[in-house]
């Protein structure tokens, strides 16, 4: 029986509907939101699986092309593996689930979440958790907490329900808030530099409008909800487990008080194989219950110790950072390098500045687009002392990247300002906690080193939290334990201004307001902090670029002539290129964008291109090259592709009986021009010229290979890039492979 529910959001209209679709599913649900729409299904085996330390639940989110009218690019014209958008929208879905399925169940659970249609305006992220959770909801799986999520937009100083593509892109604020009907489980998203109080209205928001989703989802739970799988706890050998207690507790805690982290872990690993080589005989196959028992007296005292001591396993205060270093130019020969450390956790971020040939070309259901800001974070496995094997890039460190890259990406210059492509590359070499805090600091003072004009410096911050029934503390700056064994990550970065970026995950059933705002003050006063340290290593930006970075001049011909500096199968162009050792790109719309990495070559390139768009001007003085020669006359080249006539008569003052009497081929000569016709053909006269001053070509004449201007281009600076830069989005590009 197929049953719908639908209702009102931000004057759109949401509706869920089961029945109709993947039935043989345990839970599925078709989404609709204006005309975005996905399929969310769920399956969990029958069968449990060995305990492996964490909950077996995968989540996939994928996009159809032909949700969006189009069919798959490449050889196969078939969807691939997911890409950055897919894998982000998975783990958003996945973090606010996976802490509310019971502890003690231990089936694989699969989440899929399939993007059938897209409107182009609706984003469909926010519709999968949505399905996610009232497919689960309606299933026999043990999960029966409904769950709403919504976006929320800040726009001319109001709070925007589930903007739109277009809307976002004048909103001060893209979140995403995930929460429960009494509490909130999960935030994500970023903002342009906004105060603390904002960020806790919108949030506060957002849950407001959450209650109406959690509704429908009940009255769909109601009418066709199964009945839940009995879930059993494992039976607890009491015997045992007070044998492990009276056996490693003065071990634990004597480990926990190991401030270094490879100490302490030996230390509990060691009480792990004592209690393994005592009991074995006594309790046969009992190990890994030995082990577990052991984690979790580490994880009881741990908290024993915040709550009622105020202590930390590192010896700090709940609000102390750890040691901060800073370093900048720690590499010879990058655009810009930065090594940041606070205190096991290390970040090494280096920043290389490109040309518009090196942006990232994305093509998903929004449409085609340009990237010119990219952050890519690496997590090696020797940063924690591990060995597995290195493959490319996982969801935790595309996750962990993005976070990091819309943190800095506020900060970023403008394309009109400065027209480069940059990317930033963070590896991780060592930590202990918070590595994507550390990747915002150490790729901020990167990008000055290397001399980018960014707004402001940008730090971030990594708080926790600790509850037990009523007793609660915030963390400042955790510890890679304290984030395993805490109940909450939240981590928040931004400038002296305001916040820029945000991720909370929580581990429990929810979080309340007020914590919420003690955690964002902490963590305004450990950003200060930390933004202290950065600045008394760099205090603003280079006022140079790096001499190994390419030189930028952008100018602007008009579009009639694009074929001219392309030329015949693209000759032109690479002779320019040949000549100057510059990279040349040349938009549709005229824009054309010179880099080299010598600034006088960058220029050279600069002139040969303004002297092919340039119109010959009447009365004008050239030095050509005589290209061919007829009975009647001599054809001269005065310009890069530009050729007039000198009529025999016009050769000399006297007459000329023969034109080989006077030039020959190869010949420069001085010509001036003497008309043009309708049809563009030019009218040159050497014995014109010849009343020039000698020596040399007369004042304001143009020699052959160079603006007759010279110099650079109206609106550039010493930086080497001008600022006229139009902001539309890339079009058609031409490079010297191009024959257009």
């Amino acid at each position: 029986m197929i049953h719908s529910m639908e209702m009102e959001l931000g004057g759109r209209t949401l509706s869920i509907e089961t029945g109709r679709m993947a039935k043989q599913a345990d839970g599925a649900v078709f989404v609709r939101y204006a005309d975005t729409a996905i399929l969310a299904t769920v399956v969990g085996a029958k069968e449990a699986i060995e305990d492996r330390g964490f909950f077996p639940l995968q989540v996939e989110y994928r996009e159809k092309a032909y949700a969006a009218g189009k069919i798959p690019g490449g050889f196969f014209k078939r969807e691939g593996r997911p890409g950055e958008k897919e894998i982000l929208s998975a783990r958003l879905v996945d973090r606010p689930i996976r802490p509310l399925f019971p502890p003690e169940f231990m089936h694989e659970v699969q989440v899929m979440i399939t993007v059938l249609s897209s409107d182009q305006e609706n984003d469909a992220d926010v519709l999968g958790l949505i399905g996610a959770a009232s497919a689960l909801c309606i299933s026999d799986i043990p999960f029966s907490t409904p769950l709403g999520a919504v976006r929320v937009g800040y726009i001319s100083g109001k709070y925007v329900l589930n903007p739109t593509f277009s809307q976002l892109e004048e909103s001060d604020l893209d979140i995403v808030v995930t929460g429960s009907a009494d509490s909130i489980l999960m935030v994500e998203g970023k903002a342009k530099e906004i105060p603390e109080h904002e960020l806790l209205e919108a949030i506060r928001f957002g849950h407001e409008s959450i209650q109406n989703i959690i509704e429908l989802e009940r009255e769909l739970i109601a009418v066709c909800g199964k009945p839940k799988r009995e879930v059993t706890s494992p039976e607890v050998n009491e015997e045992l487990t007070q044998t492990v207690k009276n056996m490693c507790l003065d071990r634990i805690r004597r480990a926990n008080m190991l401030p270094d982290k490879e100490q302490r872990q030996k230390a509990i690993d060691d009480t792990v194989e004592y209690v393994i080589a005592e009991l074995t005989e006594r309790f046969p196959e009992c190990e890994k219950v030995m082990t577990s028992l052991v984690f979790e007296i580490e994880k009881e005292d741990m908290r024993r110790m915040i709550l009622e001591g105020g202590q930390r396993i590192d010896g700090r205060s709940l609000d102390e950072v750890r040691p901060v270093s800073c370093e900048v130019g720690v590499l010879p020969r990058t655009h810009g390098s930065a090594l940041f450390t606070r205190g096991q956790t290390q970040s090494l971020a280096v920043a290389t500045l490109g040309t518009k040939m090196d942006e990232q070309r994305i093509d998903d259901l929004i449409g085609e687009s340009w990237k010119s800001y990219m952050l890519h974070y690496n997590f090696p496995p020797f940063s924690v002392g591990e060995v597995r094997p290195i493959r490319g890039p996982g969801r935790r460190e595309i996750g962990h990247g993005a976070l990091a890259e819309r943190a800095i990406e506020p900060m970023i210059p403008s394309d009109e300002d400065f027209p480069y492509t940059i990317r930033i590359v963070s590896d991780v070499l060592e930590s202990n906690g918070s590595s994507s805090m550390a990747t915002v600091c150490a790729g901020t003072l990167a990008l000055m080193d290397a001399g980018v004009p960014i707004k402001e410096m940008v730090a971030g911050i990594a708080m926790g939290m600790v509850k037990e029934k009523d007793r609660v503390e915030i963390l400042t700056d955790i510890l890679g334990v304290e984030d395993h064994l805490g109940d909450m990550d939240f981590k928040v970065t931004g400038t002296r201004r305001g916040i820029t970026a945000f991720q909370m995950d929580i581990k429990m059933s929810g979080i309340s307001y007020e914590l919420l705002e003690v955690a964002l003050e902490k963590a305004h006063v450990g950003r200060l902090h930390i933004l202290d340290i950065m600045t008394q290593t760099i205090s603003k930006p280079r006022p140079d670029l790096s001499i190994y970075a390419p030189r930028i001049s952008i100018l602007k011909i008009p579009v009639e002539k694009i074929g001219d500096v392309i030329g015949p199968g693209g000759k032109m162009i690479r002779s320019i290129q040949e000549q100057t050792d510059a990279k040349i790109d040349i938009e549709d719309d005229g824009t054309i964008t010179v880099a080299a990495n010598d600034l006088e070559m960058g220029q050279k390139a600069v002139n040969l291109i303004n002297a092919v768009v340039e119109e010959p001007e009447i009365g004008r003085t050239y030095t050509g090259v005589v290209k061919k020669i007829t009975n009647f006359g001599a054809f001269v080249e005065f310009m890069p592709a530009k050729e007039g006539l000198v009529h025999i008569s016009d050769l000399e003052r006297h007459r000329v009986n023969r034109v080989e009497d006077v030039v020959s081929l190869g010949d420069e000569i001085l010509v001036k021009v003497i008309s043009i016709d309708p049809l563009g053909k030019v009218k040159l006269s050497r014995k014109a010229a010849l009343g020039s001053p000698r020596g040399g070509a007369p004042r304001g004449s143009a020699h052959r290979g160079g603006s007759a201007r010279g110099g650079a281009p109206r609106g550039s600076s010493p930086r080497g890039y001008t600022p006229d830069r139009k902001t539309e989005p890339p079009q058609r590009r031409y490079s010297s492979e191009d024959d257009r």
